[in-house]
């Protein structure tokens, strides 16, 4: 996790922001889920997220990002391939892990607020079902103290050490991101990343390249939609 993004002029000639990803409906809610093959999950809409900050390609790290939301929930399951390990010792997932982007995690980053769009959500997951949720304000210079908020969103993780992958759910509720109710058609504005693997071969993977050594430039968000 890096802070301090400004907005770059260049952003929007580059086109960033444009891109739509679907989030697809689902009838009832679940407990947090990570087998991609579920009943729940093998139908959802998927995004690939395997470019660094400034858009190349980081092999071997194909990240598959997927979908669905109720009237209550936002849930997102991260598929993460990976080549080494970074986990903090003696996780405590039980309890919310402050500075958890150190390392390796999956995020979000969501917004309702398209008129002040440096105002928007944090979530991390890691390997270990460690999380932290943040309510970032770009213009707060201390705005990493976000973290004392509280979503009251879950997870649930996994590392499937013979395949070299790991997945993690989060589902969160919808009201912690935007102040109307959740319906089809309905537009956030989101990125995801991945900050992955020890500091000698650390990566940092994301969906909507933000062309700078951070991933908080809201100006290089995408679009989600909330389908049928």
């Amino acid at each position: 996790m890096f802070f301090l993004g400004t907005f770059s002029a260049a952003l929007l000639l580059w086109g960033q922001g444009s891109q739509v990803f679907e989030s697809k409906h689902a009838s009832a809610d679940i407990a947090p889920e990570t087998d991609p093959q579920s009943f729940f999950w093998r139908a959802a809409p998927a995004v690939i997220a395997d470019r660094d900050s400034f858009g190349k390609l980081v092999p071997g790290h194909r990240t598959e990002v997927r979908s669905r939301w109720t009237n209550q929930n936002l849930y997102f399951l991260f598929i993460c391939p990976y080549e080494q390990l970074n986990l903090k010792p003696h996780p405590t997932p039980d309890a919310e892990t402050n500075q958890l982007w150190n390392w390796d995690v999956a995020e979000v980053f969501i917004g309702s607020n398209f008129e002040d769009i440096r105002k928007y959500k944090e979530f991390e997951v890691s390997p270990q079902g460690e999380w932290i949720d943040l309510d970032i304000d770009l213009d707060n210079p201390h705005h990493e103290n976000g973290w004392t908020w509280n979503s009251g969103f879950k997870v649930a993780a996994r590392i499937d050490e013979s395949s070299k992958v790991w997945y993690a759910c989060m589902r969160i509720p919808y009201s912690s991101v935007d102040s109307k109710p959740a319906a089809p058609g309905n537009i956030l504005r989101v990125n995801f990343y991945r900050a992955q693997g020890p500091p000698s071969q650390h990566k940092q993977i994301a969906w909507q390249a933000t062309h700078q050594a951070t991933f908080h430039v809201p100006e290089a968000f995408g679009r989600l939609k909330l389908a049928e």
